[in-house]
């Protein structure tokens, strides 16, 4: 996720990091050289003009605007409940260390509450890499018993092993005797919550938006795109590379934008730094048990949180 300080309105005209004009420069630089052509030619091509006025892209604009609007606010709201789900993990997993510490009998920094500490951060670990298709060994050797490691590692559905565990854990200090009936069923409460957690995330990676609807959405900003500046042309002569690149900027960085924030918990630039989220409930786990947390390696690309 970028993250860069506010500035003020002038300097954030020229701002280049953390902007999609990064990515979509070149396209945007083939679009002026292609209405530098069509402005040198004014319109003719082998004595045939190219018959377009801004009338029908001024109609075809609005329609886009309207449309990447509704694209827009698909895509947001999919990144948003991304970031909720995830700000209700760090909620719930306070919850479960506070309960563990202070309600299950057992001393702060005893092995036992050490462990389930472990449970919780691994599970939020294993959350992330699930979502992100990468590997959790190296997590789960530094948190878990290699027995566990062994044991989790060939399921599909690694964070829900790991609520079992924990599950496990409760049981058996309901057993001695140390958890009664109502602060199981409180502790419980707070599993289901993360199942529900994990289930939401789940339910947004494995859905995404309908590629027949960005395919559309896509293919016409381009012609839109590209077809702007014989519409242009007539009208405002060798102003057209100008206003095209500005058109073309704003419906580009938005269809880039949108591609980007629709797979929140991807690895682009702008999708939700699920490394820094997981890091941050890692450090506050450790300390409610008085432990610090381990230095981590630091993001080498400045305004980036991974």
């Amino acid at each position: 996720m970028i993250i860069r300080p506010k500035h003020n309105w002038l300097r954030m005209l020229f701002v280049w990091r953390g902007s999609v004009l990064q990515q979509i420069y070149p396209r945007l630089l083939l679009l002026g050289l292609l209405s530098l052509v069509v402005v040198y030619f004014r319109g003719e091509l082998f004595h045939y003009k190219i018959p377009l006025n801004p009338a029908p892209f001024t109609l075809i604009g609005v329609a886009l605007a309207i449309f990447l609007g509704f694209r827009n606010n698909a895509g947001y709201e999919r990144f948003w409940e991304g970031r909720k789900l995830w700000g209700a993990l760090l909620n719930y997993t306070r919850s479960l260390a506070r309960q563990a510490t202070t309600m299950s009998g057992l001393p702060v920094q005893s092995e036992q509450v050490s462990y389930f500490i472990n449970l919780l951060i691994a599970f939020t670990y294993a959350l992330k890499h699930q979502l992100r298709e990468t590997d959790p060994t190296p997590d789960f050797e530094r948190l878990l018993p290699p027995e566990l490691t062994q044991r989790v590692q060939p399921a599909k559905y690694k964070p829900i092993m790991l609520l079992q565990e924990m599950g496990n854990w409760v049981q058996q200090r309901k057993k001695e005797d140390l958890l009664d009936s109502i602060t199981v069923t409180a502790i419980d409460q707070n599993f289901n919550e993360l199942s529900n957690i994990v289930g939401g995330c789940e339910r947004i990676a494995s859905t995404p938006i309908p590629y027949p609807y960005n395919l559309l959405l896509h293919r016409t900003v381009y012609i839109y795109c590209f077809l702007l500046p014989f519409g242009l042309v007539d009208s405002i002569g060798w102003m057209t590379p100008l206003f095209v690149i500005f058109v073309a900027y704003t419906f580009m960085a938005l269809d880039t934008i949108i591609n980007e924030i629709e797979e929140p918990f991807g690895t682009e630039a702008n999708d939700l730094a699920l490394n820094a989220l997981s890091r941050m409930i890692e450090t506050t786990l450790l300390e409610m048990i008085g432990k610090k947390a381990p230095e981590f390696p630091q993001n080498p690309q400045a305004y980036i949180a991974d």
